[in-house]
């Protein structure tokens, strides 16, 4: 499966510009940015802290995307099957592959750039005092990397059923679980009843630690390779979940 190709490039931009054909996606945008700010303003009281610190800025978006990410990829593959449209789409020149690379592309790059919209915190930040640009950086690429993750399992999930809010639902939980994986109350509970390789298995899967040590701008190929394993793991079940429909 290759990760681009002519056919892939057709179907990312048909996606595309699939989330601008109605209001929708502006909705959405006004919607992420707003909520961002409204938690870095408001809830976390950026301005009577009276540090010029983008701190509570990025720890927000792990949340914010948990809720908003299955909501931008729970009609990709399950409004092309409630539609009968999945089919005709297999029946042009585009491998399941393709289709599936094109999707996810188009879905990540919707994301991307609702997370780089919110620059202006940033540029309001830098104004106001001296933020050290290496976190700004690792916190963006930890948030783009996070939210790569989550539209991987929301294009999974997507592929499992024809109703949206199902896909929603599900995407929600199985991103929650990874948000809360090594979360110390949750680990507390498992531990009261799995063994300890289970617990330090269960903590390991979590999203969390990677996406800190990013934000405090240590750029460590293991967080991204953790990213990366994510996406590809979740891409590759929602592979076998497609072909499996196709040859059923």
């Amino acid at each position: 499966m290759r990760l681009c190709s002519a056919n892939t490039w057709e179907i990312f931009k048909r996606e595309f510009r699939a989330y601008f054909e109605s209001p929708v996606a502006y909705v959405f945008l006004v919607f992420y940015l707003m909520l961002i700010g409204f938690l870095t303003f408001f809830v976390s009281r950026f301005y009577e802290a009276n540090q010029a610190d983008l701190k509570y800025f990025f720890f927000w978006f792990p949340w914010v995307n948990l809720l908003l990410v299955p909501a931008a990829t729970m009609r990709l593959w399950s409004e092309e099957r409630r539609t009968g449209t999945m089919e005709l789409l297999l029946t042009f020149p585009v491998t399941l592959g393709e289709a599936l690379l094109g999707k996810f592309w188009a879905a990540w790059t919707f994301m991307t750039l609702a997370t780089i919209l919110t620059f202006p915190i940033v540029i309001t930040t830098m104004w106001l005092g001296d933020p050290d640009l290496g976190a700004i950086l690792g916190g963006y690429l930890g948030a783009i990397l996070l939210a790569g993750a989550y539209v991987a399992v929301g294009v999974w999930t997507s592929a499992m059923t024809r109703n949206q809010v199902i896909s929603y639902v599900v995407a929600l939980v199985v991103c929650l679980f990874l948000a809360l994986a090594g979360w110390p109350p949750v680990m507390d509970i498992v531990n009261r009843w799995a063994p300890s390789w289970l617990v330090s298995a269960v903590a390991s899967l979590s999203v969390m630690p990677h996406y800190e040590s990013l934000q405090r701008g240590v750029v460590d190929f293991r967080d991204v390779l953790y990213y990366a394993s994510v996406i590809v793991l979740a891409l590759f079940g929602c592979y076998l979940v497609l072909e499996n429909r196709r040859t059923a």
